[in-house]
């Protein structure tokens, strides 16, 4: 998801990917909230990423004075936040899961 993420538009990937991925998702035991949090993040950070980092040129179009390197160099930091969301999800899933939960019942 991150590899298409980074080439293609977050609608169409979630088209593209969610009818294949959900049944193995859900036949795996794992939580459809759960996954919809880890897509989401992966497709926000792909957003950021080049080669394509739409958001990196929609941010260079509206400062043109500022280049694109100096606009990687400040989103790496968001880059690298969301990676270690990833992970954290990963490990900890309850904490997709938590306020859904209590908001539910």
């Amino acid at each position: 998801l991150l590899v298409a993420g980074c080439f293609l538009p977050p609608a169409a990937i979630i088209l593209m990917t969610t009818p294949i991925l959900m049944p193995v998702i859900t036949a795996a035991g794992f939580d459809p909230i759960w996954f919809g949090v880890i897509l989401t993040i992966n497709m926000e950070l792909g957003l950021i990423t080049p080669p394509v980092g739409l958001n990196l040129f929609v941010i260079n179009g509206i400062t043109p004075d500022v280049s694109l390197p100096t606009i990687l160099r400040g989103a790496f930091p968001f880059m690298l936040c969301m990676v270690i969301a990833i992970v954290i999800l990963c490990v900890f899933p309850e904490i997709a899961t938590w306020l859904p939960a209590k908001v539910m019942g």
